[in-house]
């Protein structure tokens, strides 16, 4: 049965909490691909329900238990993507992050296991491990977040381990590292307000839509004085998604791992890749470091690889080939349909 001829009420395979995010609705599409059913569970405080199209949606906040656990009574497992995710907010407004990831996650967790449910995979993030001094970086790596961000990350990771020992709840723990790109057909992509992420933020800028780029320095002891990160295909992650749920289909054990590609780009790499793809230069300025920005953060994927048979596939270039595409497509109808629902 296609996900969009789904009757309210109808089994379906996976409910995708968060599911009209930037990750969220990656993996659904990456779910329908696989032929499995998708139920999206979403807030809509920073999703789109025009990212969900073509998916039965529930509206509902995932503190609302009655309403998820009508939701989870119809699925065979969770995919978990509703948590708050600026680190700077994180900072200044703690109270929010452990509101909405560790309270909501807990009762994400306990629904699911009060429904009968067993297979999780969270939406983690690589902030689990703060600034490692080791690199690249393993999931035995010592995980010390710097940030309320992280620290809400990694204690519903613990709350899983903790759980699968007393209950066998099974999860898997995605620890993605830097999300980046758009679906190829640019119906769907990255929309954040504000928009903190590096590739859309030199699209932005190419685009005449900020004035400038703003480069966080450039003294750094990296070979060209810029940080560098580890940047990985948002459809590549959300293929990881469902190998993890086959996996735990399959009656594979809870695991943590890292999603990543496993090699590191610097701000003047990415910079330099969005200038190729756009044939225009990116407005840009220097400006002083943020604190608590680790100079690399690249990771070692190997287990990703062993477990679920996964590697990423997509290269820098097609990352911002994907999400300018998108821009120019879906991000732009989306907007002026935004724009219509504000007036």
């Amino acid at each position: 049965m296609a996900a969009s001829r789904l009757q309210k009420g109808d089994h379906v395979s996976v409910l995708v909490i968060g599911g009209a995010g930037y990750i969220g609705s990656h993996a659904a599409r990456a779910l329908r691909r696989h032929g499995y059913d998708v139920l999206i569970y979403d807030n809509l405080s920073t999703g789109y329900p025009e990212l969900a199209e073509g998916f039965e949606m529930v509206v509902g906040e995932v503190a609302d238990t009655p309403k998820l656990a009508a939701a989870m009574k119809r699925v065979d497992a969770v995919m978990h993507f509703a948590a708050n995710s600026l680190v700077p907010e994180s900072v200044k407004n703690p109270r929010k992050y452990y509101r909405n990831n560790v309270e909501c996650g807990l009762n994400m967790l306990h629904t699911a296991m009060d429904s009968g449910l067993n297979k999780i995979i969270f939406s983690s993030t690589c902030s689990v491990y703060g600034a490692p001094e080791e690199s690249p970086i393993r999931e035995q790596t010592q995980k010390q977040p710097c940030n309320p961000y992280g620290v809400t990350k990694l204690l519903v990771e613990n709350a899983m381990e903790a759980y699968d020992q007393a209950y066998g709840l099974r999860y898997v723990a995605l620890r993605y590292f830097n999300a980046a790109g758009a679906d190829e057909s640019g119906e769907i992509g990255e929309l954040h307000r504000p928009e903190t992420h590096l590739i859309p933020a030199c699209l932005t800028a190419v685009a005449g839509e900020r004035d400038q780029l703003e480069i966080f320095g450039i003294d750094y002891p990296t070979p060209d004085g810029t940080c560098i990160r580890d940047y990985i295909h948002v459809n590549d992650l959300a293929e990881a998604h469902v190998l993890a749920y086959k996996y735990l289909e399959s009656g594979g054990k809870s695991e943590a791992m890292n999603l990543a590609t496993g090699r590191g780009s610097s701000v003047k790499e990415v910079v330099a890749a969005v200038e190729e793809v756009t044939g225009k230069p990116v407005p840009r300025k220097i400006v002083p470091r943020r604190s608590g920005d680790p100079p690399t953060l690249v990771a070692d994927p190997a287990r990703a690889q062993a477990v679920l048979g996964w590697k990423a596939e997509r290269s820098l270039k097609d990352m911002v080939s994907t999400a300018w595409n998108w821009m120019h497509t879906g991000r732009e109808r989306l907007l002026k349909t935004v724009t219509v629902h504000q007036h």
